[in-house]
């Protein structure tokens, strides 16, 4: 029998105390796609739509794809671009009716909205409410979900990628087709059951590559083969939103008898909070990691990931602290990006190469987080509207743009300026630009976790920043209203 499958991509993870909102346009600029138009842009990377693509071609589902979307990690999604998106999916569900068997969603899991703390619980309800029987949904989250009762009681399998780097996007995606099109035949009748500690975030912020995490994935997917488990995920969270619902949690979609299963997540969820405070990174201060920059002397270079300034994680991009002090450091041979600053890069749109340009560089958008303006010299290497085709494991095969960049050097650190948000996480945004990572000694990218899929092959040594910027680690500098209290780490507990 062949199946009708609605899918749709509709991703944002809120950082609630960004005050720069998401709307619509914010969603455009970073690519907005619907029908071919999206199996075209997107169908044939490491994608979910790529999975579910796969799927229907195993299957011979008739699958109706409505929307491709994200927005850079930043404020909340504003009331109109949530609701402009949603409608997209809603009506393609009402048009269809009868004819439709099931629904498969590639969302992030920590949407929060001008108007809500749970925007995929919001949007799982309203499709609920539209659907003319209990059609199964499947769901593929981000394991830095905030993953919420509302999400578990309206979609029937949610199922988060399990690497950070996220790698296994298109992998995640087999994982619940698979489920629902078990689902739609009659064979299984899934349910998502959730626990979760009072904590921010799991000690590493899921980190995938080293550390506890490691076992207990192992341990979920040697779980997903016991009778009636069906997928396990293992959810980080996302400490930058100040919500109700918020902190790591243990998912398990299940068929039958949920007691053995909520065993289960109990035990992995005890032993993230037994290990709450076994954290992995050494984070310097930027003056601590000038000071290893300049005694470095590695023959690969040394990658300095700047944390707490992390676009990805809702940070502005603009923080100064670690560029000022490798500056004041005399650290020369080094690249660093981005640098996030759209007035500069239109200002430096009006110079020509070579020109020494005397800017304020940085820091606009809160500096509080991060530093104030730095006041250089500099001298103007390459302009470009940004545009790229990323080559790594994340961003391979997909465009990308960093909106109108310069190349500027200040004292030999090539400072890539760009005018959109973004974190750096794949060789060629760099390269793209005139720049190439393994002829310096020192790069910076601002990124947390995801520079590593791409980066590590380079790299002779990694060391982690925090800059003092918005995704800082010191969250007592965070002005936390609405978690849940008490909570680890705001109290000790």
């Amino acid at each position: 029998m062949s199946y009708c499958v609605l899918t749709a991509e509709f991703a944002h993870e809120t950082n609630t105390f960004n005050v720069v909102a998401t709307d619509f346009q914010a969603f455009v600029t970073q690519g907005m796609y619907e029908g071919e138009a999206a199996i075209n842009a997107r169908g044939n990377a490491n994608t979910e739509l790529a999975g579910f693509l796969d799927l229907a071609r195993k299957y011979g589902w008739e699958l109706v794809h409505t929307i491709s979307t994200e927005a850079e990690p930043a404020g909340p999604v504003t009331r109109d671009a949530f609701d402009r998106i949603t409608d997209k999916i809603i009506d393609k569900a009402k048009e269809l009716g009868d004819r439709l068997d099931g629904v498969l969603l590639a969302l992030h899991g920590a949407m929060v909205t001008d108007s809500s703390q749970d925007g995929e619980g919001e949007l799982l309800e309203q499709l609920r409410q539209v659907l003319p029987r209990r059609i199964p949904i499947a769901v593929t989250l981000d394991p830095h979900a905030n993953v919420t009762a509302k999400m578990c009681e309206q979609a029937d399998i949610l199922i988060s990628f399990k690497t950070y780097p996220h790698i296994d996007l298109r992998e995640t995606a087999h994982h619940a087709g698979e489920l629902l099109q078990q689902t739609m035949a009659g064979k299984i009748a899934p349910k998502t059951l959730l626990v979760r500690r009072p904590m921010l975030e799991e000690a590493n912020a899921g980190r995938t590559d080293m550390g506890p995490m490691v076992e207990w994935i192992a341990e979920a997917r040697a779980y997903e083969k016991t009778e009636g488990a069906l997928a396990v995920s293992i959810n980080g969270a996302f400490p930058n939103a100040d919500i109700a619902e918020v902190g790591p949690t243990v998912l398990v979609t299940y068929d039958g008898d949920a007691a053995p299963h909520k065993v289960f997540a109990e035990q992995i969820a005890d032993k993230m909070w037994e290990n709450r405070a076994n954290i992995l990174n050494r984070f310097y201060t930027p003056e601590e990691a000038a000071q290893l920059a300049l005694a470095y002397e590695g023959e690969r270079p040394l990658i300095i990931a700047e944390y707490a300034d992390n676009p990805g994680a809702g940070g502005y991009g603009d923080a100064t602290a670690l560029l000022k002090a490798l500056l004041d450091a005399n650290i020369t041979d080094a690249c660093f990006a981005p640098m996030v600053d759209p007035e500069i890069a239109v200002l430096l749109a009006k110079s020509a190469i070579g020109d020494v340009v005397s800017l304020s560089l940085g820091g606009k958008m809160d500096p509080r987080f991060g530093g104030e303006p730095l006041q250089v010299k500099a001298k103007l290497l390459h302009l470009s509207d940004g545009k790229l085709v990323g080559t790594g494991a994340q961003l391979g095969g997909l465009e990308f743009s960093f909106g109108p960049t310069a190349v500027i050097d200040i004292d030999g650190i090539l400072v890539l300026v760009v005018s959109e948000r973004s974190q750096l996480l794949d060789q060629q945004q760099f390269r793209a630009f005139g720049i190439e990572p393994t002829a310096h000694k020192i790069v910076v990218v601002k990124s947390m976790q995801h520079f590593r899929a791409d980066f590590e092959q380079i790299a002779g040594q990694i060391i982690v920043c925090d800059s003092g910027a918005l995704c800082t680690m010191d969250y007592a500098k965070i002005p936390y209203r609405n978690v849940p209290r008490p909570i680890y780490p705001l109290d000790q507990i």
